[in-house]
């Protein structure tokens, strides 16, 4: 399926787009407001410092701004004896935040590509989906941004990603959907050109 086109904007201009980001105290502040708007007591023993595990979890859920994807995939490996065939990397971790509700989104990645005379180090495959994971997302901007930075990166012969997530949003709110997978696919070069290579992709993923 076609998704949302890879975006080139890199965290440092977001950060200067926005401004000067809020201090330590201001974002304290904010989630004492929230907790008060739940009808809860911030002040009382359990609450207490409630503020500052939030702060330091959203530091770790969202430290994906702090990144630029594409010097995760600078080091790059030609000695490899000539191989040509699929580097694929399945069954990848995925956890993120709807960007909508700022729910969870919880799942799995599965990322390919068909070397072009050289190649990354493994994990830093699972890395980039992580960097991007680790923003307020879109399920479908996820997919281009993961396949967009590989391809333009590495330059192969063509990138395969296929990402399937349970969104929180509508299986703990609104339509109460437990168990529904969101599947959502952005496929480069030979395997978007040739339906042989999307079909062993698909082989290789168990799909």
């Amino acid at each position: 399926m076609s998704v949302i086109a890879y975006e080139s904007k890199t965290p440092a201009q977001t950060k200067e787009d926005l401004g000067p980001a809020p201090t330590e105290e201001e974002a304290l502040a904010a989630v004492r407001t929230l907790l008060r708007w739940t009808g809860d007591d911030p002040t009382r023993e359990g609450l207490v410092d409630t503020p500052k595990r939030v702060i330091k979890a959203y530091a770790e859920w969202f430290s994906g701004y702090k990144e630029d994807p594409e010097e995760v995939l600078a080091r790059t490996f030609e000695e490899v004896e000539g191989y040509d065939d699929i580097v694929l990397l399945k069954d990848i971790r995925l956890e993120s935040f709807c960007e909508h509700h700022m729910a969870p989104i919880i799942g799995t990645a599965h990322v390919a590509y068909l070397p072009q005379g050289k190649v990354v180090g493994i994990s830093k495959l699972a890395r980039l989906v992580d960097l991007y994971a680790k923003r307020l997302q879109v399920q479908e901007k996820l997919t281009a941004q993961i396949a967009g930075t590989l391809d333009k990166v590495l330059q192969p012969r063509g990138v395969a990603v296929m990402i399937e997530a349970e969104h929180q949003c509508m299986s703990t709110r609104g339509v109460n959907k437990n168990g529904v997978d969101t599947l959502t696919t952005q496929f480069t070069g030979v395997f978007k050109d040739d339906p042989n290579m999307e079909q062993r992709f698909f082989r290789l993923i168990g799909r």
